[in-house]
């Protein structure tokens, strides 16, 4: 039985699952992955596996017609977030497949308030000034009392606002379908973009849906308060790149902390790249050893099921 994984966090660790899938007596391919595969690039590899675990790659109906056409059984996309998964092609073809929620909220909403307290405090420019003889001292705002926008409201942004309540910041979600939780009694929640104007950081945490798609974007920007940090670690087309860019040069948005862009990996000639006060994340919240570990043996667990080797 062959396996293919083209998930990267996975791929780092790989040599931690091989004894698990020499237990299923599984062969496994390791391609050479920095972000995703191609769809060409899948349409020839896919085909000649059983089943497959999937990062955030093109996991298009030309790829699983092409793998139920070889020998392709089943597949898992390794993770929560599924907008590149032609699900309703798989159902179509009868390839049994799944994901791995509720993973690693815990995870991402660190990398989300390590971002918070960066752009507050700018620590990152007081880095790269102390590396280059300089002994700057910008002056940041305090958390305490500040205002959140919270786009998304799952188990990373409930994650994400304990944390941001913690610090005796003000949080108000945003999403049309979480509940509330008992535990956090004094968030507030309201109906997008309502209140942007009010907030001093806007934090997306969301999957991608076509009503997520570009909901940060130039005429929310307007309306937010002049000087507003945006911050994303969910999905990067949330956030329309050129209308960020426009606020960014105008000062209506004062910085942004990045972890996922429109393309991957951001391109040279993006102007993010040349300001100064953008951090880049490499589409990296989720990858720690531990939550890499959880969600692979998951993953494995669910594939082998699916392929009868329970």
């Amino acid at each position: 039985m062959k396996i293919l994984v083209t998930c990267p966090p996975m791929l780092g660790m790989i040599d931690s699952f091989r004894p698990l899938f020499e237990k299923y007596n599984a062969e496994i391919t390791i391609p050479n992955v920095v972000q995703t595969l191609s769809v060409a690039e899948l349409v020839q590899l896919v085909p000649h596996h059983d089943g497959w675990i999937i990062g955030d790659d093109p996991a298009t109906r030309e790829v699983f017609v092409a793998g139920k056409a070889g020998q392709l059984k089943a597949a898992v996309k390794w993770g929560i977030g599924v907008d590149n998964v032609d699900f309703e092609a798989c159902k179509e073809l009868e390839i049994p497949i799944t994901n791995t929620p509720n993973m690693f909220g815990a995870e991402v909403a660190d990398i989300a308030m390590g971002y918070i307290v960066a752009l507050a405090r700018e620590t990152f420019q007081i880095d790269d000034g102390v590396r280059r003889g300089q002994w700057s001292k910008p002056r940041g705002i305090s958390l305490a009392g500040k205002s959140v926008a919270l786009v998304g409201y799952g188990d990373i942004g409930k994650s994400a606002a304990r944390r941001m309540l913690a610090a005796e910041m003000k949080v108000i979600a945003y999403d049309p379908v979480a509940p509330d939780s008992a535990d956090l009694p004094t968030v507030e929640r309201a109906d997008w973009p309502n209140q942007v104007e009010k907030v001093d950081f806007i934090v997306a945490t969301c999957s991608l849906t076509p009503s997520s798609r570009h909901m940060i974007n130039a005429e929310v920007l307007a309306k937010a308060k002049p000087g507003v940090r945006v911050i994303n670690v969910g999905r990067g087309p949330v956030i329309d790149e050129p209308a960020l860019e426009a606020a960014l040069q105008s000062g209506q948005v004062y910085s942004a902390a990045l972890d996922v862009f429109e393309v991957e990996p951001l391109p040279m000639d993006s102007y993010l790249r040349t300001h100064s006060r953008c951090i880049f994340g490499s589409h990296n919240a989720s990858n720690t050893t531990d939550a890499v570990t959880r969600t692979s043996k998951i993953a494995i667990a669910k594939l082998m099921a699916f392929l009868g080797r329970e």
